[in-house]
Formats: C-alpha cells, structure tokens, sequence
C-alpha cells in the first residue's frame, strides 16, 4: 500500500475506533491540523460550496472578508494557511460578523486562528474577518471544511489565494507596515499588545480595574508619556466599536478635547474631535497626530499616537501641561464608522491631573461619588432599617411588652428609632442626584418619578404616626390599617425603584449580580416574615379552652408568647446577619464601579 494510502488508512480506524462523536456545537480544536471531523465516513470529492474573498493582496494588519456559502449546510471549519506549505499551521487570527453563526477557536499557538460553526442549525451562507500577521507568508490560502449532514461532508475544499506584493525582510520590524495618508502621517498595525511597563515611574498611565493588564480582554488603559515637546499616548480596551478619551475642566460632557480610535469596517481611524453638550462629538477636518498605530484583536481595540503639548493653531485643542478631568468611553460603531451613545457611564477620573506632571498610576470611577452615596444610602435605608423595623413592630410585641427603654415599650422605641433613622437616610439620599444633575433628569425613566412617590410616602408615614389614636380609641383600627398599608406601599415600591435605579448608566452595577442580589433579598425577607408567621400561628394554637369544664389545659397567649422569645430572638439575630451581607455586597460591588 502507498504512503498516502496507508494514512488514510490509519485515519480511517482512528475514527471509527476512538470515543469521539462529532463536533455539533463546533469545538473542533482535535481537528484543527488535519481540518477532517471524525464521522466515521469517507470525504466527498467534489466540492458543493463556495469560499471567496474580497481582495488579492494584503498588507500585515489588513482585513480580508471571507465568505462561505453553498447549499444548506450543519457545520464548517475555516482556516488560513501558507499557500506553499498546506499542512503548516494557521496563518492570521479571524474576526466574527455573526456570533450566532459562528465561534473562534485557537488552533496551536495562534490564538483566534479558525472558525467553525455554533450549533448544527442549518445556514447558507457565512461572513468573517480575516487578519493578516506581521510574520505572514507570501501567500496564504483560504481552506474550509463544510458537513452537509452527519456522514457527507468535505474537507479542506480550496479556497482563493491572497499575497502580499512586498514581503518584509527580517530586519523590518513588525509594527512599520505604514499606509501614508498625507505627507506627514502615517497609520500602523500594531504588533503586539500595549503593557503596563513604566506606569508611575515614566508615564501617567489610568486603568480600570486598577492594576489590570491592558493585554487583556476587560482592561480599559490609558497613558501619557512625554517625550520633549509632545506626549505619546496608548488607549485600549474591550470594544468592537470605539474607544475614545476626553479632557475636560469639569466632571460634565461639553466643551472638551476628545481623541476617538473607531472601528471603520475592522480598520481603526483615529481622529481628534471637539464635545459640545451631549451632542454627537465634531470630529476636526485637520489631524494633528503623528505616529498613528492601532491593534484590533480578539475584540480588544488598541491605539497609540503623538500629538504636540501644545497645538495653538488648532481650535478646540487643549493644552496637555495643564490639569483636567479625564473621560474614558466606549460604545458602539457601524461598519461604515458611525459611532453611538455609550451605553454605560464614562470612565472619569476622581480629580483633575496634569499628564505631563509627575507620573501616577491610577483608577477612575465609572460613577459618580454622590451618586454612589445616593444608591448606598437608599440601600442601608430600605434594604437594613425599614426591615428590621417592621419585623420588631410585627412580631416583637408581646416579647417586649414589658421592657421599657426611656420610658416607652422597648419594641416601640426600638421601631421608632429605626423608622426615624429611614426618613433621615431617605431624605438625604433623595437630594444627591438633584445635586449632581443640577436639576431633574430627563433620561432615567420611571426611577425619579417612583423615588418622589417613596419621598412623599417617607414624609407622610411619620406626620401620620404623630396623630395616632389611643390604644382602645374607636379609631385605632382604621388607623393602624391605613399605616400599615401606608408604609408597604413605601416598601414595595422602593424595592421597584431601586431595581431600576441599579441598571442606569450613573449606577451601572454588575450585571446579573445586581438583579439577583435584589432577588436574593427580597427572598430573605419574605422567608422570614413566612416563619415568623408560622411560628406566631403555632403558638396561638396552643391556647385551647375547654368550655365545659372552663380549665385551662395549654398556656395562655402571654406565656406562650415568652416561651417563644428565644426563638424569635435567634430568628432576629440571623435576619440581623443576613441583612448585613446584602449590605457589604452591595457596597463592595459600589466600590467596583
């Protein structure tokens, strides 16, 4: 038998013998050097589908679309290989249009270097980006298999061929591969990610999270470096969109030096831009950066370029020796440029800094301090005080009837004392964000109008208590129904508002943690409330008189109740507990932000 027939041969058994089943969710790295899915049946032999391209030549850093397309198809596999070696490994790193589609995969030591499918739902046609490496080949060739159903499939169906006109000599390094766009300017692809080398020694560096590796898929980094009479300046972050940066005199959009990096059809244009209001930033007809790069890999967008400290002959530019807040946004783009609002709170620093003072390596928030105090003081006051008070009011009366606390029942006091710190919370709370709008804000939905409804309610429960009947009055009843519905209005609603008010872009929480952690506690609170009801049934149900012989044979209601005050104690404490975990949770994820 010849060679080649001996290793489809042993192919062959591989596949009908080893525990393998196909690949219908498309993680087909075990076939990412010989491209062929083990389905225990030959290939075909004439292919049915397409693959093409939309260009010929490529430069390092270019992108190239690819496309499959053919009859109905459940799953395929696309990668780029040397054109002269085609069982050398994948060449380049790929880019999806379609997540639902299609997936990346990292086969050897190239990251992103195939694509196959998600599921085996049967689709037509399919879209990606290729990349093109600092280090690739002269010719590169596209390779795709396709399975039509489980045992008829084709593998490595050939695709175009695209090389590049003037391959780099080793001594070229790999991050000069320029596109001259005037006389003066040029744009590069990046070789290789930015690092956090030399923040805080050597240049003014911001990044969120703090200390985090802009290498990494969820760092959001910025630095200024001087260099004589300019800085250098790195931006990078998580977004397919753009990413963009702003100095500004104030904590407010308007009026402000921005610099945008935007992904333009998965080529990244860099533009100076001016900020008035909310608006739509102004991008300039003149760019006055140089040394212009960028990177745009595994959905991490990278830039870096120089401009002059000081730029007196370009309007709206500021001068970078002096101090200002600093932005940090991202959001959305089309393929044709066109940016969209963030749809998160800018990343702002807490102060204004000098960039080309001394070198610091610090954070941002992406809320503002007022704001964060507004959410965390709602959060002790509605989540902490208003529960444990109405728990001591409901079920905490008999057990401390007859201890007194400045002259007054101690579950009266106790109530009191906590309503009371809720309405000082509440209404220092409520005036925070009027403070940092400056006003009513239009753009947070139902939230303010739920929150002046709690405010009106807060307000209104205390004026009410101070008009209570006495005990036996003919009107306690009515009264005490009017309060009690009063203040689970309050409640209800305040739950509502907060749920929403943890979803605006002001307070922007980690999604799902914030919708569960409100879950979670509302849960908390209405187990306890079910067991201490059950526990005030039971023993309610122990005091039976039996009318005949008129002898008490169980424990009256009183003393029932005081065999109870241990457990109702412990129930407290652990409610107590629980409480302050949703609190520390809360306030570690506000200090997240």
């Amino acid at each position: 038998m010849e060679l080649p027939g001996l290793a489809f041969a042993l192919w062959m058994f591989i596949c009908l013998y080893a525990p393998v089943d196909g690949y219908p969710s498309g993680k087909v790295r075990g076939a990412c050097t010989s491209m062929v899915p083990c389905h225990g049946s030959s290939p075909q032999l004439s292919p049915e589908h397409t693959i093409t391209v939309n260009g010929t030549e490529f430069k390092p850093g270019d992108n190239i679309e690819v496309h499959l397309f053919g009859p109905d198809f459940e799953g395929f596999f696309i990668q780029a290989r040397d054109a002269e070696h085609l069982d050398s490994p994948a060449v380049g790193s790929f880019v999806l249009v379609d997540r639902r589609l299609s997936q990346l995969l990292t086969c050897g030591r190239t990251k992103n270097s195939a694509v196959s499918h998600t599921s085996k739902a049967k689709k037509k046609y399919v879209k990606v980006y290729w990349i093109a490496p600092g280090d690739a080949p002269k010719r590169v060739q596209f390779l795709a298999t396709v399975v039509k159903k489980y045992k008829t499939f084709w593998v490595k169906i050939p695709g175009p061929i695209v090389s590049q006109p003037n391959v780099l000599s080793p001594t070229t390094p790999l991050h000069a591969t320029s596109e001259a766009i005037s006389a003066s300017h040029t744009i590069s692809y990046l070789s290789k990610p930015f690092n956090a080398s030399g923040c805080g020694s050597m240049k003014f560096c911001i990044r969120n999270p703090s200390n985090c590796d802009p290498g990494s898929a969820s760092c959001f980094f910025l630095s200024f470096q001087q260099e004589k009479s300019s800085v250098f300046i790195e931006m990078s972050g998580p977004s397919e969109g753009y990413l963009a940066f702003a100095l500004s005199h104030d904590q407010w959009m308007g009026g402000d030096d921005a610099y945008l990096c935007v992904n333009e059809n998965h080529h990244v244009h860099v533009s100076t831009a001016y900020l008035k209001g909310r608006s739509p930033p102004v991008l300039d007809s003149e760019n006055a950066l140089e040394d212009v790069s960028w990177r745009l890999v595994d959905g991490v967008l990278q830039c870096s370029f120089r401009r002059s400290i000081r730029l007196p002959t370009c309007e709206g530019r500021f001068n970078l020796d002096s101090s200002y807040y600093i932005f940090l946004a991202d959001g959305e783009a089309s393929e044709g440029g066109q940016i969209y609002k963030h749809r998160r709170q800018p990343l702002i620093t807490n102060g204004i800094y000098n960039v080309t003072g001394l070198p610091q390596d610090i954070g941002g928030s992406r809320s503002p301090r007022l704001i964060k105090a507004h959410g965390v003081l709602m959060f002790v006051a509605w989540i902490t005080t208003v529960s444990i008070g109405v728990i001591v009011a409901r079920f905490f009366k008999p057990v401390w009837s007859h201890s007194f606390l400045f002259g007054k029942e101690m579950w009266f006091q106790v109530h009191r004392m906590l309503m009371l710190t809720t309405v000082v919370l509440t209404s220092i709370s409520f005036v925070l964000p009027f403070i940092y709008r400056g006003g009513w804000s239009k753009q947070a939905g139902f939230h303010p109008y739920l929150g002046c409804t709690v405010m009106a309610l807060t307000i209104f429960q205390p004026l009410l208590a101070g008009f209570r009947p006495s005990r036996h009055a003919p009107r306690r009843q009515l009264f005490n129904w009017f309060h009690w519905s009063t203040g689970t209005t309050a409640r209800i609603l305040a739950v509502v508002t907060m749920f929403l008010g943890m979803d605006l872009p002001a307070l922007d929480l980690p999604d799902p943690w914030d919708t569960y952690t409100m879950i979670g506690f509302v849960a908390w609170h209405v187990g306890t409330d079910l067991l201490l009801e059950i526990h005030s049934y039971c023993l309610v149900r122990k005091v039976e008189v039996i009318e005949n012989d008129r002898v008490q044979i169980l424990q009256s209601l009183t003393s029932a109740e005081a065999e109870g005050r241990l457990f109702k104690q412990i129930v407290l404490t652990i409610y107590v507990c629980g409480n302050a975990v949703f609190l520390i949770a809360f306030l570690a994820a506000i200090n997240q932000i």
